[in-house]
């Protein structure tokens, strides 16, 4: 090998090392043993302290117990990222959520933090429910309603309904969600299929939850992945 052709191989080589360096590492935000990392937020423990956690760890799960109702919040917030929850209804179909971009606690009904939340309700998987948060998608008439009754509040409408309510998979079967928030933007996956698409979102980084809300849900994954913003 002439030194030409050397000095040329140890350049790509350094530059392949260099990138593979700056290539962002995945964090798995549950450990699968315990919930550090993660705080609770359950407005029933205001009045009964003894009321049960509805958020615990089992066979290597996190679960979501559905009641009594609340949030399991990480300690830490997050911005520009790809976040992929593996997750399924235990027993019967029901209500949950993952909440994105999520700050001041119970800032709806007493309960909700303010916050973009991506449903996971069986048979609605993907709709965005604005809680003291907006966020903009194509066909939003045909998709929220009158533009007139929009808003982030009470009884505004606050729901953002999916591309397709056909993606998720047989109940009892394991369901893999992909969120991925990058500046004011904000995609859904479910199994693969692009099911809601949300831009100009009136903020771009928070906290990220877990409901409890009524239904048993059991997540065997929650892995972020950093994205890094593109210039515009």
């Amino acid at each position: 090998m002439n030194h030409r052709r050397l000095l040329l191989v140890l350049f790509v080589s350094v530059a392949c090392a260099a990138r593979a360096d700056e290539a962002p590492k995945s964090v798995s935000l549950f450990n699968g043993t315990d919930l550090d990392g993660w705080h609770i937020d359950v407005p029933e423990h205001d009045k009964n302290p003894d009321a049960r956690n509805p958020f615990i760890v089992r066979e290597g799960m996190l679960v979501s117990l559905g009641t009594p109702g609340g949030h399991l919040i990480t300690d830490k917030k997050y911005d520009n990222y790809r976040l992929e929850v593996e997750y399924r209804f235990a027993n019967k179909p029901g209500n949950c959520g993952v909440l994105v971009h999520s700050s001041k606690p119970r800032r709806l009904y007493g309960m909700f933090p303010q916050s973009l939340e991506v449903q996971m309700m069986h048979e609605n998987a993907g709709d965005f429910w604005c809680i003291g948060e907006d966020i903009t998608v194509d066909n939003m008439v045909k998709r929220r309603g009158p533009k007139e009754e929009w808003g982030v509040d009470g009884n505004k409408r606050r729901r953002i309904l999916n591309l397709t309510d056909g993606s998720e998979k047989p109940l009892g079967e394991w369901n893999k969600m992909v969120i991925e928030c990058v500046g004011d933007k904000v995609k859904v996956w479910v199994n693969g299929d692009l099911v809601n698409y949300g831009y100009d979102c009136t903020t771009k980084q928070g906290q990220i939850a877990v409901q409890a809300e009524g239904s048993e849900v059991e997540f065997r994954k929650l892995e972020l992945t950093p994205i890094k913003e593109l210039s515009k």
